[in-house]
């Protein structure tokens, strides 16, 4: 089996993230204005996938009660994740104060963190639909999927962490670190340095 690449065109850039960002707080700030609470919750969906990379499955299982918010580090257990792993994914202070006002916001008394209109809460599917509609009105490639969030957070923290691929591995939830070097692929700083100082 050919090792699978982490290209480019796989992830956000910056710009592109921005965009979605600004597009899906524009919508939450007015829903809010109404009452409306999908909006808001869509908001966070798309935030929470890129402050902690969660897999579409870890975000659509995630409970109220496995979000632990205190000074210092704000993190969050992931139960049951892929490989029937568990693993504590920490996130930071802007992602925080996001979580907490949809916790106050929100009406629904179920004990997972994104309800369904109908349900208990949102499958696989129902969220990754709410993040095509929301990055086709943002303006982005259709080519991109919600999984392009995880890979986007995976890029950033690569390089935020200083090219840490070990913590990015724990982040992530990989069991082998040969699966988060194909982030190390796309984003060589040596290589990047090298390629400068070429004549």
């Amino acid at each position: 089996m050919s090792q699978w690449i982490v290209t480019p065109d796989k992830f956000l850039t910056e710009e592109e993230s921005k965009r979605l960002r600004r597009y899906c707080e524009d919508v939450a700030i007015i829903a809010k204005s109404k009452g409306n609470q999908m909006a808001v919750r869509n908001r966070l969906i798309i935030e929470m996938a890129l402050g902690t990379g969660l897999r579409v499955s870890e975000l659509a299982n995630l409970k109220v009660e496995e979000i632990h918010i205190r000074k210092g580090q704000n993190s969050l257990t992931v139960n049951n994740g892929k490989g029937g792993k568990d693993r504590v994914v920490g996130f930071n202070n802007k992602l925080k104060v996001l979580v907490q006002e949809y916790l106050d916001y929100r009406n629904s008394t179920s004990s997972y963190i994104f309800p369904s209109e109908r349900g208990d809460k949102m499958t696989r599917f129902g969220i990754g639909r709410v993040f095509k509609t929301m990055a086709a009105r943002a303006g982005l490639d259709s080519k991109h999927s919600i999984h392009t969030l995880r890979h986007t957070y995976a890029t950033n923290l690569y390089k935020a962490s200083g090219y840490n691929l070990r913590m990015v591995q724990k982040q992530l939830g990989h069991s082998s670190i040969t699966t988060t070097t194909v982030y190390s692929d796309v984003l060589n700083q040596d290589l990047t340095d090298a390629l400068e100082s070429l004549e």
